[in-house]
């Protein structure tokens, strides 16, 4: 703008010495003298309200297009210097030489609506004005500088969340869409800013799909301009967030993930990171899943995930997460060095969301295969989980424990954790003001209790050992989930009793025995059938190991398993016998990890916004569009 502040004076001295001034009217000539006056002095002229604005108002309403230039370029002017809210009195002039037939009008008209646009008070009250249909008319202007500024324009006003709708309906998505294809980059970077403005809500984002903004974006994934790609992987990350789009990427876009995973490797670090939350949402369907890995999507995750950069960190955590639900992947992602990364992220103090999509995929890593857990517990994840998971927050603790339960599915595995000291730490969780910390803790504690083919050399002194403590021990968690009002709880507490009497460890069942807290409560279950209140531990999943699942204790049928197992441990405990309990009653097969889902799910919708906008924060401030 800096060569309109010359031009608007010597518009003015030129008509003078042109003798323009007999075609002028009379108030267009004292408005043209008092405006050159107000520019001579303009550091201390106030340009938006009385004698400036008339003078202004009164040039930008002439016939005589030469004084519309004038005043469009002081407007012009003005505003790149200055910009506050404004009413409709400076307003109303400007879309009146927005409306002009004049480029030069048109051109400095646009750039000065722009600048106003900045404010986000002006923003509302330009749409209100009606100030989109004469943008739209000037999008679609052969001149590229008018096409330039007015996309500008409209990329500023759809910043603001009440107008983005209104942008939408307004008929500007479809020239926008075509702008994003000008040879002119700044028009190109103009219009693809506009387009990422307009992603952020449900409703848009399918207009401006109808629009055919996806091929276009997809395309200039490959622009050799940083922002554009910035605006379009961003874009296409929004645009993701929905099934039915990301089912429409699926079957007219082959090349968009290869291009997304070529710019993880980009020289731009907001790029890279934009990718990568690109993929992430992709990676929410299985076909996603499966085409990053044959991508080789991995080895620059692996990059980012090591990065010391925290959004990239962040990013790239959270795709990993995604793509590890697929259980083809758990191995090429193990395979790949993903594992000492993820267990050192487990300590990453400094963001509560990368620690649970670190344990999170480590989770998911090991929900199927009994090799991949294995690996998981000798790189150390367990160690540091147990060194952590009473201090990190309770989101993470809930993850950890969770993936214990998981771990803790494995035979081959059960004695290493119990020797490790796991259940130290799992007694007081079972404790915790989360119910889901509570159940995951309580999960893992019964599949460590449980065993296929028990045989009369396995070692439970581990259970014994933290009988009493810590926390009250197992003996004080046992209690409190036998008295819970929450019948997973008590079928969880009697499950676990019946697979430790099941060990036929003596100093185990001589501790249940004379337990004088345990036993009245067993027998309480064990005579009362009476309903109880549902689990409040969220979606109660299924194991991929049980044929049984905690979900049925909602039922009348879970209600009669937990009267049934009550039973089951008073016809031993009441006994004479010190031998092991006969594990042949169907309802002992059930595994506790039933009650814990084996995947993480994955991150979508509400939390892509949570997560975009944290990312954002990582930034430490950069702007977003």
């Amino acid at each position: 703008m800096g060569a309109i502040s010359s031009c608007c004076e010597s518009c003015f001295r030129s008509r003078k010495s042109q003798s323009y001034e007999p075609l002028l009217l009379e108030n267009e000539r004292e408005a043209v003298a008092d405006l050159l006056q107000f520019l001579e002095n303009r550091t201390t002229t106030n340009f938006f309200q009385g004698p400036p604005l008339n003078a202004l108002t009164t040039l930008s309403f002439s016939d005589n297009v030469d004084l519309q230039r004038s005043a469009a370029l002081a407007f012009a002017e003005i505003t790149e210097k200055e910009v506050r809210p404004v009413g409709r009195d400076t307003l109303d002039p400007i879309l009146f030489l927005l409306s002009s037939h004049d480029t030069e009008v048109q051109r400095a008209a646009s750039a000065a609506l722009g600048n106003l646009a900045v404010n986000t008070d002006n923003k509302l009250l330009i749409v209100k004005l009606g100030g989109l249909e004469p943008l739209i008319r000037q999008m679609l202007s052969p001149n590229v500088e008018v096409q330039c500024n007015a996309v500008g324009c409209v990329t500023n006003l759809a910043t603001h969340d009440d107008n983005k709708t209104k942008i939408a309906k307004s008929g500007a998505l479809v020239p926008l869409t075509r702008l994003a294809r000008s040879k002119d980059m700044r028009v190109q970077r103009n219009a693809t800013g506009a387009l990422l403005n307009m992603t952020h809500s449900d409703e848009n984002r399918q207009q401006l799909v109808n629009a055919g903004a996806i091929p276009v974006l997809v395309s200039l994934l490959n622009s050799p301009d940083t922002d554009v790609q910035y605006y379009c992987t961003t874009a296409l990350s929004n645009i993701a967030v929905d099934a039915v789009n990301r089912k429409k990427l699926a079957q007219t876009e082959p090349k968009l993930v290869s291009s997304l995973v070529q710019l993880m490797d980009s020289p731009s670090l907001k790029v890279q990171c934009q990718a990568a939350l690109a993929l992430r949402n992709l990676a929410s369907d299985e076909k996603y899943q499966l085409e990053i890995v044959k991508a080789d999507g991995l080895t620059s995750l692996l990059r980012l995930l090591q990065s010391a950069y925290l959004p990239l960190i962040l990013s790239a955590a959270a795709c990993v997460r995604n793509v590890s639900i697929h259980p083809q992947n758990e191995s090429p992602i193990i395979e790949s060095g993903f594992l000492q990364p993820l267990i050192n992220l487990l300590s990453f103090k400094d963001n509560e969301e990368v620690q649970c999509h670190a344990i999170s995929t480590l989770r998911n890593l090991a929900a199927s295969s009994e090799k991949n857990k294995l690996a998981i517990v000798k790189a150390g994840a367990v160690q540091s989980i147990k060194e952590l998971v009473l201090e990190v927050p309770m989101n993470v603790q809930s993850e950890m424990t969770a993936c214990i339960a998981v771990l803790a599915l494995s035979d081959e595995l059960k004695g290493q954790l119990l020797e490790m000291g796991i259940c130290e730490v799992l007694i007081p969780l079972t404790n915790s003001p989360s119910t889901e910390v509570q159940g995951n803790s309580a999960a893992a504690l019964g599949n460590l209790s449980s065993k296929d083919g028990r045989t009369t050399s396995d070692d439970y002194s581990a259970f014994n050992d933290v009988w009493d403590k810590p926390d009250g021990g197992m003996h004080k968690y046992l209690y409190r989930f036998l008295t819970s009002p929450d019948a997973t709880f008590q079928h969880i507490a009697v499950w676990t009793i019946v697979q430790l009497l099941e060990s036929g460890d003596p100093q185990l069942i001589s501790n249940i025995r004379n337990s004088s807290i345990l036993i009245p409560n067993i027998r309480q279950l064990a005579a009362t059938r009476a309903s109880t209140p549902s689990s409040s531990i969220g979606g109660t999943p299924r194991s991929h190991r049980s044929s049984h699942s905690f979900q049925d204790t909602e039922t009348g049928e879970g209600q009669g398993e937990i009267q049934l197992l009550a039973r089951r441990i008073l016809e031993f405990t009441d006994g004479d016998g010190d031998g092991m309990m006969t594990p042949s009653a169907p309802p002992s097969q059930m595994q506790v990890g039933s009650l814990v889902d084996s995947r993480a799910d994955s991150m979508i919708g509400r939390e892509h916004e949570e997560l975009r906008r944290s990312v954002r924060e990582a930034f430490q401030g950069q702007p977003s569009h």
